[in-house]
C-alpha cells in the first residue's frame, strides 16, 4: 500500500513529512475496504518515513491488526523498488500474506513488473494485492493482479 497523500507545505525532511487531511481520509476509506474483505494478513511492514508509518498505523487500527505484528524497516523507504524487491525476496516463508507500507515509483514499479495487471500510477493510499505460485519469497517472479483498492474507486 503507498502512503497517503502528504504535505509539502512545512519546510522539514523528506522523511519527516505529515499525511495532509485528505491523506488521512483516503488511507480510513482503503482500509475499510480491506477490513470488509477480511484479507488475512500475517505481517505488516512499513518504511519509517513518517508518512507511511502514519498511513500504516490508520491501516492496522482500522483493520483491528496487532500492532506487536508491525515492524519498521529502513529498506522500505525506496523509491526505486530494488532494495523493495530485495526485502520481499528474503522475507521469513512463514509469513504468507504480508502487507508492505512505502512509496512510489517503488509501488507503481513492483505492481508492473510483478503483477499481471499494467497500472499507470499506484494512487496514494492505494492498495494493489499480488499472489505468487511459489512457495518462497526467495524465489518469487511473475505474480497475478488479485485487486486494487484506490481511494478514488470508493468515493460516491
Amino acid at each position: 500500500m503507498r502512503h497517503g497523500k502528504s504535505s509539502w507545505e512545512l519546510n522539514v525532511s523528506d522523511q519527516d513529512r505529515a499525511l495532509l487531511q485528505r491523506g488521512i481520509s483516503d488511507a480510513h476509506l482503503v482500509a475499510m475496504e480491506i477490513a470488509r474483505q477480511n484479507i488475512k494478513i500475517d505481517k505488516v511492514y512499513t518504511s519509517p518515513a513518517n508518512r507511511a508509518f502514519h498511513t500504516c498505523m490508520i491501516c492496522v487500527r482500522t483493520i483491528e491488526y496487532p500492532l506487536e505484528n508491525c515492524s519498521i524497516d529502513s529498506k522500505l523507504y525506496d523509491f526505486s523498488g530494488d532494495q523493495v524487491f530485495e526485502f520481499i525476496k528474503n522475507l521469513d516463508d512463514t509469513f504468507e500474506n504480508v502487507l508492505i507500507f512505502g512509496h512510489n515509483h517503488t509501488f507503481t514499479y513492483l505492481s508492473n513488473s510483478l503483477g499481471d495487471k499494467h497500472i499507470d500510477n499506484v494512487p496514494t493510499s492505494g492498495f494493489v494485492h499480488l499472489q505468487f505460485k511459489e512457495n518462497t519469497w526467495a524465489n518469487i517472479s511473475q505474480g497475478s493482479t488479485i485487486q486494487t483498492i484506490f481511494p478514488k474507486q470508493l468515493k460516491a
